[in-house]
């Protein structure tokens, strides 16, 4: 019984101290906090349990948590892998899928379900039909990717280069 819990605890201490995987965390948790700042100075009568939600759970808005993300992955792997690993080309590639899926089809998904829900809401009003809106899919704009995708790149180098490797 001890030993399998020793081997996990050695487990989530190598993870804690892989900085790929530490990088691409600290990426994802600043772009949500910074997230909630923007959205707390941008609508200032938010409530905080909307905040929360915001920081903890909801997509789009500034910066793209999914770009930090991705960009932390590919930065930390080109540290640790280097470029011409394996890992670093997936990553690459990934990164750029994901970025372009962030600002691209996800944002045009949610612009077409708000242009749908205003069409529902007008038929509605005058036909007298109950409407039941779709959801609302929140992409981001190429300035709230290219941002988050900064922030990924500096915490991956501040990462790399303020820890030991090993």
């Amino acid at each position: 019984m001890w030993e399998g819990a020793s081997k996990l605890v050695a487990s989530l201490k190598a993870l804690l101290e892989n900085r790929i995987f530490l990088s691409s965390i600290l990426s994802l948790c600043s772009a949500q906090v910074l997230k909630g700042i923007v959205c707390a100075f941008r609508y200032r009568n938010r409530k905080k349990r909307e905040l929360i939600q915001v920081v903890v759970w909801r997509t789009g808005g500034m910066p793209s948590s999914h770009a930090a993300v991705v960009c932390s992955l590919c930065t930390s792997s080109a540290f640790v892998e280097g470029f011409a690993s394996n890992l670093f080309v997936f990553g690459f590639w990934f990164a750029l899928v994901v970025l372009r899926d962030a600002m691209g089809v996800r944002r045009l998904a949610g612009l077409l379900a708000k242009a749908l829900n205003d069409l529902g809401k007008q038929s509605a009003a005058k036909t007298g039909l109950n409407f039941r809106a779709v959801k609302e899919i929140q992409g981001h704009t190429p300035l709230e990717v290219v941002v988050g995708g900064l922030l990924g790149v500096c915490i991956a180098i501040s990462v790399n280069l303020l820890l030991p490797s090993r």
